[in-house]
């Protein structure tokens, strides 16, 4: 195995993002070890890394409508005058005074900000749009203090927009790469088909809790916006009114600050996020794209030499038909034993040579399928190591290198990502015990038997009480009337007849 340097952009990325976040610089350690993973599987070379798959700035998206809020906002909020314009504006923090206007060009091959490599999206998208990338794109530098440490992307108003394919493509990507987007509600006010989509990508990106709605709250309040955004799908975000956002004392602003101010907390995480599913893609995308390519190169060399024996075979039907004795020379010992080691000698070369036709078509195939899944990794780079003899001739279906060995690597690097997430979410969440409360001194206490002793009570054999016994009720008898007492006092009349 040959060690991988350190590539240069990801050298970059940690000394300017990752100096005083502990979290970032373990997650370049791992970056680093995917790296050296895929650069042993060439996928990669040396001075690539998968660690450019999104922007590790801050970056917090602005869009709105035609109220003209959203300008008004950035103009206070950055204390800059920001020129009007049809374009995707990133906004940049600079030291000189004055603004410089930088093409798109800057952003599409500067891996460090956002829309790296975004005119080859474009041009997949639509031919030609790709050439036309400073035609929707463009990098501002601004002197405000609040951009330090940040980026801002100001999405313009939907009325200006030419291309609908690609105005989308660009409002969704911005709201994906973005740690907070701030949504001026008058956009909703909108009729037109990017509103419409815009409301179908908010949809899908509420569940990161990303989402801040800034509304004129002079006209209307806060639960007047969250039935009419629940109506249209959207129940999760933040809602903020604009009127008290010129003071910086109001509660208003001190809350947006703070949401603004946990962009940073936020990249950390999509950062860490992308790592992860690097890592997956890695397995479920490349991996698999490369085993549906020898699938078919297989399949594909194979009817193709299968083709070749048919033929053969056909001729040799022919041949006894014609009358020549062929099944009789193919049974022969020797002539039959010949016949085969030459069909052999015939066959291998030819089955070699059809596959290495078919592998040519497949790599094609790979190449087309890279630049479609938009993936920095060679497909046919790993493909092309499994062109050998020994692949060609023998069934396959994994390509070299991929074993039970690099499952558990790439395993294990997934597992320490998650355990930098885990650590991330430490730094919010600490277990305080309950303090013991003070017993009454008055109140009965209670001594917990030993531990011995509750043993001793498990292992004793529970016998249940005998119920006592229930005494039998015994119903009186009758005495005879001839031996009933004599009763003690008698009438006259019953004296009279007794004595005669």
């Amino acid at each position: 195995m040959t060690e991988k340097t350190a590539s240069k952009h990801l050298i970059n990325l940690q000394s300017q993002f990752a100096a005083d976040n502990a979290v970032l610089q373990n997650a370049v350690k791992i970056f680093h070890e995917l790296d050296q993973f895929e650069y042993d599987l060439d996928l990669i070379g040396n001075e690539e890394t998968t660690a450019i798959q999104t922007s590790w700035w801050p970056i917090i998206s602005v869009i709105g409508g035609n109220s003209g809020a959203k300008n008004t906002f950035l103009t206070n909020y950055l204390n800059v005058e920001l020129t009007a314009t049809h374009k995707t504006s990133v906004l940049l923090h600079s030291p000189q005074t004055n603004q410089t206007m930088l093409p798109a060009t800057a952003l599409d091959v500067d891996y460090r900000y956002p829309f790296y490599r975004i005119s080859q999206k474009m041009e997949a998208l639509k031919k030609g749009e790709g050439e036309r990338i400073n035609d929707y794109l463009e990098l501002k530098t601004l002197n405000s203090s609040r951009l330090q440490g940040k980026l801002f992307i100001d999405i313009p108003n939907f009325i200006h927009a030419t291309n609908f394919d690609v105005s989308n493509l660009l409002t969704t990507y911005s709201l994906e790469q973005s740690d907070v987007v701030l949504v001026f509600c008058d956009i909703f006010n909108s009729t037109t088909d990017l509103a419409k989509a815009l409301i179908t990508t908010l949809i899908s990106q509420q569940e990161s809790n990303k989402l801040v709605y800034l509304f004129d709250d002079t006209t209307s309040g806060a639960a007047v916006w969250q039935k009419k955004l629940a109506d249209l799908g959207l129940t999760i975000g933040q809602f903020i009114g604009t009127s008290q956002l010129e003071k910086p004392a109001s509660a208003d602003f001190i809350l947006l600050e703070q949401r603004l101010a946990n962009a940073g907390l936020q990249r950390s995480y999509r950062v860490l996020h992308s790592l992860e599913k690097s890592i997956r893609d890695l397995e479920r995308v490349v991996i698999h794209e490369v085993k549906l390519a020898i699938f078919h190169w297989k399949e594909g060399s194979t009817f193709s030499s299968l083709l070749v024996l048919g033929l053969f075979a056909m001729m040799a039907v022919f041949a006894e038909v014609a009358g020549i004795d062929f099944l009789g020379l193919l049974i022969d010992p020797i002539v039959g034993s010949a016949l085969v080691l030459t069909t052999i000698a015939f066959m291998v070369p030819t089955h070699v040579l059809f596959s290495k036709m078919v592998a040519k078509i497949s790599m094609r195939s790979l190449a087309r399928r890279q630049k479609q899944l938009h993936l920095i990794e060679n497909l046919a780079a790993l493909f092309e190591r499994n062109i050998n003899f020994s692949c060609m001739m023998l069934p396959m279906s994994d390509p070299i290198g991929w074993n039970k060995k690099t499952k558990s690597q790439l395993a294990a690097l997934l597992n320490k990502t998650q355990d930098l997430v885990q650590s991330l979410n430490d730094n919010f969440s600490f277990y305080t015990a309950i303090p013991t409360p003070i017993a009454n001194q008055f109140a009965p206490t209670f001594t917990a038997p030993e531990p011995t002793l509750i043993a001793e009570l498990i292992a004793t054999q529970i016998v249940a009480p005998q119920p006592a016994p229930v005494p039998q009720y015994v119903a009186p008898q009758p005495v005879p009337i001839s031996q009933s007492a004599t009763p003690t006092r008698q009438s006259s009349l019953m004296q009279k007849i007794l004595r005669k």
